[in-house]
């Protein structure tokens, strides 16, 4: 298994040194601002309307998504301290992030699994805003790598692990 975790780890240096060295792209401001959406506050700003204007569903979904987030948050924070993988700026000495991160490793990305979880739960309970969602939140995972914070295969494990956790919230909270 150690073999395979070097390669994708060579293959994730590869892609994020091509992409941050040899593509100097002006994205710095917008990509900032679409990882802030990941921050946490806009699932609390649809939530809170959606249980309170949404009798049926919004219970439901306000119940399984407070499961999933609970169980996302355990198993991220587990995850990075079992892991421990550097960020990329602590493991280049020529390479510097756009943002200051707000933990030390970077294996799973947080705001992808968070994210993934929040489009999952949108898709399973509201499907019409499902496409705008996912779209979101593969965003959100883009824009960790273009700032420099994480890895591809960090946002692959994220959203992994939001969209586990989103499905058994929804299993747990008995509409799966």
């Amino acid at each position: 298994m150690n073999a395979l975790f070097q390669r994708v780890h060579q293959f994730d240096t590869l892609a994020f040194l091509w992409l941050h060295v040899n593509k100097r792209l002006p994205y710095r401001r917008s990509v900032r601002w679409i990882s802030r959406t990941g921050d946490g506050y806009l699932y609390l700003v649809i939530a809170l309307p959606v249980l309170i204007f949404e009798p049926v569903l919004g219970t439901a979904f306000f119940g399984a998504g407070a499961i999933a987030y609970a169980l996302d948050v355990s198993l991220y924070l587990l995850l990075k301290n079992l892991i421990k993988r550097d960020r990329p700026a602590a493991a280049f000495d020529f390479y510097e992030a756009w943002i200051t991160p707000s933990d030390q490793f970077s294996f799973p990305s947080g705001h992808t699994a968070a994210a993934f979880l929040f489009a999952l739960l949108i898709a399973w309970f509201y499907p019409a805003f499902a496409l705008p969602c996912y779209l979101w939140a593969s965003l959100v995972g883009i824009s960790r790598v273009l700032l420099g914070v994480h890895y591809p295969s960090d946002i692959a494990a994220g959203a992994v692990l939001g969209s586990v956790c989103a499905l058994i919230g929804i299993y747990l909270q008995g509409w799966l």
